[in-house]
């Protein structure tokens, strides 16, 4: 058995006991305890409108195609990111334009405004490791009016925003604050993920967080987003059961995606002792691997706090200074063998065949490529102990020393 594996799950009687309430209740499916999930979100993120659906990858797209988002248009997206982010975009028939990374990981501010054309429809920022993006500057770089000029409308949603949506992959910043907000309002619409290596778990499931402005209908566009997660159907299965309620219309071709109240079950339980418990512990760890690790002039450790910004602690990506791509692989090994489970964050989309084949290459993004060669992400979860984050400290170090350099 492994001494310290990546990420496993938090899995204790107060979940359980609250799934068991939720199958005796006889209800399973999208229902109450979803309903209540999206209102207490609602209320800890500050977000204007929550819905709840089957993935974070579900509710980009869908909010991809209100914006009217298809063929001819293109979408920014950081090189540095997971394959879900791109995915979404070429689902649409759009055009993935990717942009390199800044030193923390996310996506440099400083180039988007060279990459926007008048068929630039939407950015898509991507909040990795837990630390928010520049939110600030990139709202302020889409609402200027040069910027505002190129853009080109072509559905009646971007015409009634009048320029680029800013839609924020926040994934993993659950909890996270950029000047002294919470991440899932800092852009115009924020997706989040409970899969089950994320910080606040649904076992899969994500959420959509709609923060847009004036003339929209927040609360309208929710509805109409959980429509589109039930095959365009335009009641949910609960609202059939009431007294009559059984006939419904489907309004347009949808997909299904909704969340289940088995889901949300746990997505409740986390979400009520997530700033006092999990934020918690993840910060421990956190501290505790920089401390360990900071010592060394060949460990360079993530930032995850600054004056303006505090991540959600939830993926430590630790880069070694000076070694190859071939190096890090060596080292993933080693410490592979002293039972320590570790993992890379993430491989830069250029590098994966789908997107070869689209005619990216790695070598246009030389930012990403450096930080993705000498990234290893460390175990973080709610039950390591600090004889076991010593064992993994332990384990680098010994496998940095075996390079010999």
């Amino acid at each position: 058995m492994t001494k310290v594996p990546f990420a496993p799950p938090r899995m204790d009687q107060k979940i359980i006991d609250e799934v068991v309430a939720t199958l005796n209740s006889g209800w399973i499916t999208t229902g109450p305890r979803t309903s209540l999930l999206e209102e207490k979100l609602s209320e800890y993120t500050g977000a204007k409108e929550v819905t709840c659906l089957g993935s974070a990858t579900a509710g980009m797209e869908l909010v991809l195609r209100w914006f009217g988002i298809g063929p001819g248009d293109e979408v920014i997206v950081p090189v540095y990111t997971y394959c879900a982010t791109g995915n979404v975009v070429l689902h649409c028939g759009a055009k993935v334009v990717f942009c390199d990374v800044a030193d923390d990981f996310n996506i440099d501010v400083s180039i988007i405004e060279s990459l926007i054309t008048n068929n630039t429809k939407v950015i898509m920022p991507v909040d990795i490791g837990g630390l928010p993006c520049d939110y600030s500057q990139i709202m302020s770089l889409v609402n200027q009016n040069h910027v505002m000029a190129k853009f080109n409308a072509t559905s009646p949603e971007q015409k009634s925003l009048g320029r680029i949506l800013v839609l924020a992959d926040a994934a993993h910043s659950v909890g996270a604050r950029y000047g002294g907000k919470m991440s899932a309002c800092l852009a115009d619409v924020s997706t989040l993920s409970f899969h089950a290596v994320k910080n606040l778990i649904t076992a899969e499931g994500g959420a959509v967080c709609l923060n847009l402005p004036e003339p929209f209908n927040n609360e309208s566009i929710g509805k109409g987003l959980k429509c589109s997660s039930l095959h365009g159907q335009s009641k949910d299965a609960l609202a059939k059961t009431k007294a009559g309620g059984w006939k419904y219309d489907v309004l347009y071709p949808g997909y299904k995606c909704n969340m289940t109240d088995l889901q949300a079950a746990i997505g409740l339980v986390e979400l009520a002792r997530y700033d006092d418990d999990m934020l918690v512990k993840r910060h421990h760890i956190f501290k505790s691997y920089e401390a360990g690790l900071s010592q060394y002039s060949w460990a360079q450790c993530p930032v995850f706090e600054t004056d303006n910004k505090v991540s959600s602690f939830h993926v430590y990506m630790l880069r070694i200074r000076g070694i190859s791509e071939e190096q890090r692989d060596t080292m993933m090994i080693k410490i592979a063998e002293q039972e320590v489970a570790v993992n890379v964050h993430f491989q830069p989309l250029p590098l994966l065949t789908a997107y070869k084949n689209l005619g990216h290459d790695i070598m246009d993004y030389p930012s990403a490529y450096d930080q993705y060669s000498r990234e290893i992400t460390l175990p973080v979860f709610y039950d390591i102990s600090d004889e076991q984050i010593q064992t993994v400290i332990d384990a680098i170090v010994m496998a940095y020393e075996s390079l010999n350099l």
